[in-house]
Parts: C-alpha cells; structure tokens; sequence
C-alpha cells in the first residue's frame, strides 16, 4: 500500500486541478481555503489592476495548485485559463466592469471528463496553497480574435470532455485545461473551429512540455488513478504547460506583455 500511495502521489503533484488531491470543483464548492480570505481578495484584486493597466482585454493567467519544488522540472503552474474583461453582474443585479475568468475543470465526481466553467479571480485563486500567478497578454489583434471565439460557438465546440491529466496536445484522444487553452488560441490564430486543421498545425508548429518522471510510476499512476490516461502517448509523456504556450506566442511575436505575480 505504501508504494501505490508513493506512486499516487508522485503523479499528483504534476496538475493537480480543482476536484483533484482534496480540491473541489469551482462550480460547488471552490476547494478547500488555505489562506485568509482578505490576502486572496487583495491578490485577485492585483491582477485585475496589472491587466487593466495594461489593456488587457483578454489575457492567458496561471495558478500553482501546489509549491514549485513538488513540480516537475520545467513546469511552474498547475492550472491555466482566459481572464476576459466583462461587466459582471453583482447580486443585487447591478453591473460592473472586471474580469472574468473562463476555464475548463475536472469534474470532482468523474475524475475522467471535464466541463467548461466561468468564475471569477477569487474563485481562481481560492484554494491555492500560495499567491502567484502569471500572466500573457497577447497583441491586440489576438485579444481581439480570441475574443471572438471565447464568445461564439466555436469555444464550447473545442472542448473535449474526455480529460487526462497528461494530455497530448497533438492529438484530440483526450484534453486537459492548458491544451484546451492552446486549441481556443490555435482556433482564434487561425479563425478556423476545424479541430484537424487545428492539430495539424500544432503539430508543426507547437513543442510540448516533455515530463520528467519515472516511466514506471508514471505507467503505475496511469492503471491506478482516474483521470490520468496515457494512451494518446505514442512515445514520451509531453503535454502542455504555461511555460510552453508562453514560448510558442513568443515564437511568432504574439505576446504584447509577460509578467508574474
């Protein structure tokens, strides 16, 4: 037993979303808060202030569900999503400009499918173990075109609920928040909801994330924990991250600002 829970918790500490290692999904229950409510508000508050400061229309923001010294080398977040300027309606009914952010979660009763979810920064950064996030805005013409897409039928039609906590961004066998965050920036790139033409493409252009861990406890996870497949794999474990989107944008000078919290 202690070496299946070894094995578990080596895979755990990869992207551990929200439903996942204790955390609940962010449409019932927001996980567990570990810090003060009033240090998380301040945050979401600071992040909001950096992308108006900057223009932001939409931006690509990240959170580390767990400390970087439990994360595999190269990878720096565990979750990432689009903040999109909105007039969000409050509860007594008026409106008011912020963000709101636009993720797709692992549901928290089926670890093996996902579902598309907007909430908001504090909802976002409710149940991290500590405050950081980062952040790419991208050039106004791409803000632009994502928003298009965020907005049309085309965002739901990306989606893919077959989840994997390793997904391989080459293929669309199975999806993971950051792929699914890549695949609305490809569609928004190339105006086109042709999730063929969307892969292919990816597969020129796009480097994955290579996963440095033990192919055994990884192939071991794979058997044992829901919502970890590794069949869409037909070498190396690579998938994608913060940091490979980040250098992918970079690659065609389609970042306007990066910057981390």
């Amino acid at each position: 037993m202690k070496l299946i829970a070894s094995l578990l918790t080596a895979v755990a500490l990869l992207f551990a979303p929200p439903g996942f290692s204790g955390q609940a999904d962010s449409s019932e229950a927001n996980g567990t808060m570990v810090l003060p409510a009033e240090d998380i508000a301040a945050f979401s508050k600071q992040l909001e202030t950096e992308l108006a400061q900057h223009g932001a229309r939409v931006a690509i923001v990240a959170r580390a569900g767990r400390p970087i010294s439990e994360l595999p080398p190269g990878v720096r977040y565990t979750h990432v999503a689009f903040a999109v300027y909105s007039n969000i309606e409050l509860q007594d009914g008026s409106r008011q400009p912020g963000y709101a952010i636009y993720n797709l979660y692992q549901q928290a009763d089926k670890p093996d499918r996902s579902r598309l979810i907007q909430d908001y920064p504090f909802d976002f950064f409710a149940a991290v173990p500590e405050l950081k996030a980062g952040v790419i805005i991208p050039t106004p013409a791409l803000q632009q075109r994502l928003l298009q897409t965020i907005t049309s039928d085309s965002y739901q039609s990306l989606h893919n609920p077959v989840y994997s906590l390793m997904a391989n961004p080459h293929n669309d066998k199975t999806q993971n928040c950051t792929e699914f965050t890549l695949n609305v920036l490809q569609a928004s790139i190339y105006q086109t909801d042709d999730i063929r033409y969307i892969k292919r493409t990816l597969s020129e252009h796009f480097t994955p994330q290579p996963i440095q861990i033990n192919p055994l406890k990884m192939a071991t996870g794979a058997l044992l924990m829901p919502g970890l497949s590794l069949t869409d794999h037909p070498g190396p474990v690579r998938t994608t991250t913060f940091t490979s989107i980040l250098a992918y944008l970079n690659k065609f000078d389609l970042v306007q600002h990066h910057l981390e919290l």
